[in-house]
């Protein structure tokens, strides 16, 4: 009787590795081809984020210009009240708002003040900025260069500056 019992046990692995294989086959198929198109849309993904990369930076590299007519420029009022409410609109401190026009913070303060106004290429610079909101002004601003700090004098040198002077 024992034959009988191996025999009965071998028919029926047999058929359980025939049933196993023909489910896993095109489960392994499917894989196979699931991977291969993860590996394709991998390689796109690259290929996009290196193209996104390209456009930082030239964008970056190119300088925010304002694009307001003459004409406007020229019909603009820019009271130093105004100049006020257009920096707290914007969310900027003096020294952002300098940085942007490219003058210094004093400038802007003098601005404010009544004391003097902006003229040329910063009165363009302010009125363009009266049509941007919070979020271009802030990205304009990170996207600007910093300029580099010198580093502190030595003492000999101060020392020798003042014997000049």
């Amino acid at each position: 009787m024992p034959k009988i019992e191996v025999a009965i046990k071998d028919a029926i692995q047999r058929g359980a590795r025939r049933q196993i294989r023909l489910i896993a086959t095109p489960l392994r198929r499917e894989v196979w081809r699931l991977r291969h198109i993860v590996a394709g849309l991998r390689k796109e993904l690259m290929a996009l984020r290196a193209t996104a990369a390209q456009w930082e930076r030239v964008a970056e590299q190119t300088p925010w210009s304002s694009t307001v007519s003459d004409e406007a420029v020229k019909t603009a009022r820019l009271s130093p009240r105004l100049i006020q409410k257009l920096r707290a609109r914007l969310g900027l401190s003096r020294t952002a708002l300098a940085k942007l026009v490219g003058v210094s913070g004093a400038a802007v303060a003098q601005w404010e003040q009544g004391r003097a106004a902006p003229s040329g290429d910063r009165r363009k610079v302010v009125v363009a900025l009266r049509r941007l909101g919070r979020r271009e002004v802030k990205r304009l601003l990170t996207r600007m260069p910093t300029p580099a700090k010198r580093g502190p004098r030595s003492r000999k040198r101060r020392r020798r500056a003042r014997r000049r002077g």
